[in-house]
């Protein structure tokens, strides 16, 4: 089992970590989020159904939206707002934040940054991303058009999928 477990780890860490880290913009509590996902996978009696990729990403995305309304966030985002810390960024973070989309989608709202990134990056398909966030399809759909609407300004020409709507 711990040959299977450090395989699994070592294959989906860096892409659950970048779900993490889209929804919190932390890298500290996006590594904290994907440390929790691989604890409770761990006590879980997961069944592979040829679905792992999506199952540790649901879990991800769920414990990164708990995160957000958690106490901890909220008095971070206070500190942050009053005091303006800085902190030295890793280059995780930084390469993040140069990427020119990723800065783009990372200043959406939430409502809008969840399909953007479900659809594009992890691949899902309407119904699956409408499944993940529990609304309609046809309000994924709106929600999809109307990010590429504040993305296109910023990033016109610099991401193809802006010119196919």
């Amino acid at each position: 089992m711990n040959d299977q477990l450090e395989r699994i780890v070592d294959e989906y860490s860096t892409h659950l970590l970048r779900i993490a880290y889209f929804y919190t913009k932390n890298r500290h509590a996006a590594e904290d989020i994907v440390q929790d996902v691989f604890l409770k996978f761990m006590e879980a009696n997961y069944e592979e159904r040829g679905q792992l990729k999506s199952y540790l990403s649901l879990l991800t995305i769920n414990k990164s939206k708990d995160y957000l309304k958690s106490w901890a966030y909220k008095k971070l985002q206070f500190e942050t707002k009053w005091w303006m810390k800085t902190t030295d960024q890793d280059h995780l973070v930084q390469q993040e934040e140069r990427s020119k989309i990723g800065a783009a989608i990372l200043k959406l709202s939430l409502k809008y940054r969840e399909p953007i990134i479900l659809y594009y990056f992890e691949e899902m398909s309407i119904l699956q991303v409408a499944q993940v966030l529990q609304v309609n399809e046809n309000t994924v759909k709106t929600r999809l058009r109307r990010a590429r609407e504040q993305l296109r300004p910023v990033l016109e020409g610099d991401w193809e999928v802006l010119n196919h709507d």
